[in-house]
């Protein structure tokens, strides 16, 4: 096949220039810390700050953890059956804005969120969190139909670098709503919700920008079945487990995949609350630290792609994960008030993040046999993803409450980090086999 036209690639980014906002300003820098600070008591004293929900006492970054595996169970369990319809009727473009706007929505009505309405805030949060994972599901599902092999690390990263660039825009206005709020006239805990506001509508008008570009989907089969979508739908699904089992190197990269993800999404989710909490960072230096974690990411990206080309998309891979886990025995050993090493890791951190989040999404597409159920291919991967960040963020939350420190959370996803990389080996080994035969 040949790459997609220019216009169709730009297209494609956009909708990563347009969701980027979530990722950044809701789940890294300004919702986390609006979170902690409204659910906090304020005093540096207070080890563990607590809070009730529904009659039972959590502690508040464990809660908010717990509330982010929930969204991450819904996505893995709705992902599957909508791409399958997706695919099956060729309406993944419909999907796509569907879930844009329930995000962006979701982000939105956090305008509202304030410390007297915890179960408010925390269910919009899961709306929007289920909005953009369940996107994604559909708009990594273009990459293997608008780019060619040869192009797909390349055209990954273009979306990952937009993602950044964007996200960085609306980051800094956003900063400087919370830094001066006066020279704005905004008072109180009105900055950070306007930030909220910004992002929900930032991610929808891009967004329908980006829609306007991509092409529409074909169905993936020709001539009606006796059923119902649905029945369709699971039929999709048994027929991609069924290949996905005959494909050794696919099947041993997704099991790797799942293991070191459960890694990288979950030092990604936890990052700021653990350098609120735990590490005492002020919020400032927070959302600096985050800040140059996504301009750090975009030359990490391109670079890692280019490594990719000279070594190989596994031996790329094996090079981040090596990285990760050095990082995490860094994060665990940092001081508490370590504003410099914070920092340090921060800059680390962005390079590798951007690297084997493109290169990750790129070979997949790459060791996915010839199909037309392209989405539903990827919602195995979306599956795989979201599991992995369910099961991490379960465990971040859990062995912080079990051993009161989040340190401990951080050293022992060091282990995940280990299991992937082992079977990235195999997997590895198993496509020289087969190249061989």
């Amino acid at each position: 096949m040949q790459t997609a036209s220019k216009k169709v690639i730009n297209g494609w980014a956009m909708y990563d220039w347009a969701n980027s906002v979530y990722n950044l300003v809701i789940t890294s820098t300004i919702f986390p810390a609006y979170y902690e600070a409204v659910t906090g008591d304020g005093k540096e004293s207070t080890a563990n700050d607590t809070v009730v929900l529904f009659g039972r006492t959590f502690v508040n970054t464990s809660l908010y953890q717990y509330a982010l595996g929930i969204a991450f169970i819904i996505v893995a369990v709705l992902s599957p059956l909508l791409s399958s319809i997706a695919d099956y009727k060729g309406n993944k473009k419909s999907f796509l804005f569907f879930f844009c706007t329930m995000g962006s929505l979701a982000c939105c009505a956090l305008f509202f969120y304030d410390k007297s309405n915890l179960a408010y805030g925390l269910i919009c949060m899961i709306i929007a969190c289920v909005g953009f994972w369940s996107s994604l599901v559909f708009y990594n599902s273009y990459l293997p139909e608008i780019a060619a092999p040869e192009d797909q690390d390349k055209v990954s990263a273009k979306g990952f670098v937009m993602g950044y660039i964007g996200s960085v825009i609306l980051q800094i206005i956003c900063f400087l709503f919370v830094l001066m709020p006066d020279k704005f006239g905004i008072t109180g805990s009105k900055a950070s919700q306007l930030s909220f506001l910004l992002v929900g509508i930032w991610w929808w008008g891009f967004g329908q920008l980006a829609l306007s570009k991509l092409p529409k989907g074909k169905p993936a089969v020709d001539k009606p079945e006796q059923g119902n979508v649905f029945t369709y739908g699971y039929k999709e699904i048994n027929k991609v487990w069924k290949q996905l089992s005959h494909t050794p190197v696919l099947e041993s990269y997704l099991a790797a995949f799942f293991c070191y993800n459960m890694g990288v999404q979950t030092v990604m989710l936890a990052a700021t609350l653990y350098g609120k909490s735990e590490l005492n960072i002020p919020t400032t230096n927070l959302i600096i630290a985050i800040l140059i974690i996504q301009i750090v990411a975009i030359p990490g990206a391109m670079l890692i792609a280019k490594l990719s080309e000279k070594i190989g998309n596994f031996n790329a891979l094996m090079v981040c994960i090596s990285c990760w886990i050095i990082l995490c025995v860094f994060g665990y050993l940092i001081p508490r008030d370590g504003i410099n090493q914070f920092y340090t890791l921060a800059i680390l951190v962005g390079f590798v993040m951007g690297g084997i989040q493109s290169l990750s999404r790129s070979t997949y597409a790459k060791l996915m046999p010839e199909t037309k159920d392209t989405t539903s291919y990827f919602s195995f991967y979306d599956v795989t993803e979201k599991i992995a960040i369910v099961i991490g963020m379960f465990s971040f939350g859990f062995i912080n409450e079990l051993t009161g420190s989040q340190r401990n959370s951080v050293l022992a996803l060091i282990i995940f980090f280990v299991l992937g990389f082992i079977l990235l080996l195999v997997a590895s080994k198993k496509q020289k086999q087969a190249l061989l035969n």
